[in-house]
């Protein structure tokens, strides 16, 4: 039921693609072609004292993800796991996302983004830009990507990045808190997920090994050096602008907030494999399920959660990222977010008490 007034009546328009929500769509997209393809935000920028346009935009993305993350914890201030979690993203935006890439600019040190790694960031195994910086730089870039990435995977599942460190899921979960529901929940769209988002994760892989070919060989061949080039301008066209942005974010209250993560990012693509294979799933307790539909309704992802949860069937999903709000709305605690492959505690003490009995009735 709506509240009456008109605050409440225009907050239920912009949470439910009403035309305030199709507006503010316009506005975020209108911003984003701004910001990618004009100099116009180079002007407030250098009147607040700021030296660029993306020093301006990296400052409304921490204010955005703050403001956000004050709300989440306020709204979920009963569950640890959300507060927690909320507090890292904050953190790790300011901090790792914002503050050092600016001091170290100060400091006419390289600007590197800690929080950042391949295949979400190209530069960091682009070895024309890589190889440029001081040593320290090289071993976390590569250290980072090709073991950090996939070992945290295996043992905590996507969430680890996804959920808690990455500044598209950060947005995603602070600023786009009001829209987390609108995510497509069919099977189309989850055919269409699978078939998207590992494009783009092949089109990383092919543009990386192009440019150490390119690197490698360029000065023997420039046809492959301008090949190259000009997959790379594509790419950063189409990924990094159009679809991180434009799409990704612009598409807030229309789609959902994590449009970005689920058709398009090579990084959740990545590590939806390796959490496949690995440890993280989110067990059922059996014949608790009410099929209120909660759990689906709010997974910013587009799981059906409730048809496993229907068919007391714990589960592992490529795309969750273990934001755990199916958890945290369900009204009867059926879901639990895991890191181990054992069974539910439930289950557990079910077995271990059939198994007393068993015993008592061989004496």
């Amino acid at each position: 039921m709506i509240k009456s007034g008109s605050a409440h009546s225009l907050l239920h328009d912009v949470k439910n693609r009403g035309i305030s929500a199709w507006l503010l769509a316009a506005i975020l997209t209108g911003f984003y072609l701004v910001l990618y393809f004009t100099e116009w935000l180079a002007v407030p920028a250098r009147m607040i004292g700021l030296e660029s346009k993306w020093t301006l935009y990296g400052l409304l993305y921490t204010l955005a993800v703050t403001a956000g993350g004050v709300h989440v914890i306020r709204k979920y201030r009963h569950n640890r796991y959300q507060v927690i979690r909320t507090c890292v993203v904050i953190f790790v935006q300011s901090v790792f996302a914002f503050s050092i890439p600016q001091m170290l600019k100060f400091l006419h040190q390289p600007e590197y983004y800690f929080s950042y790694f391949w295949p979400l960031k190209m530069d960091y195994l682009t070895p024309s830009y890589i190889f440029s910086l001081p040593l320290p730089y090289i071993l976390y870039s590569f250290l980072g990507s090709a073991l950090l990435v996939p070992l945290l995977g295996a043992l905590f599942g996507k969430r680890w990045y996804c959920s808690w460190i990455c500044g598209c899921g950060g947005l995603a979960n602070t600023f786009g808190e009001p829209w987390r529901h609108l995510s497509d929940k069919s099977n189309a769209s989850w055919r269409i997920e699978r078939v998207t988002v590992h494009a783009v994760l092949g089109a990383s892989l092919l543009l990386t090994a192009m440019l150490f070919i390119s690197w490698g060989a360029g000065k023997t061949n420039p046809a492959i050096v301008q090949w190259t080039a000009g997959f790379q301008s594509f790419y950063g066209l189409m990924v990094s602008s159009m679809l991180a942005g434009v799409v990704g974010v612009g598409l807030y209250p229309l789609g959902g907030t994590r449009v970005w993560c689920r058709f398009f990012c090579p990084m959740a693509a990545l590590l939806g494999l390796v959490q496949k294979v690995g440890r993280y799933r989110i067990a059922v307790k059996e014949n608790m399920c009410i099929s209120c539909g909660m759990c689906s309704k709010y997974c910013e992802m587009g799981i059906d959660v409730r048809s496993y949860a229907q068919a007391n069937e714990s589960f592992t999903r490529a795309s969750c990222v273990g934001c755990g709000l199916c958890a945290e709305v369900c009204p009867r605690g059926v879901l639990r977010l895991e890191n181990v492959r054992t069974q539910a505690p439930q289950q557990a003490a079910l077995v271990q008490i059939e198994g007393i009995r068993a015993d008592r009735r061989l004496v």
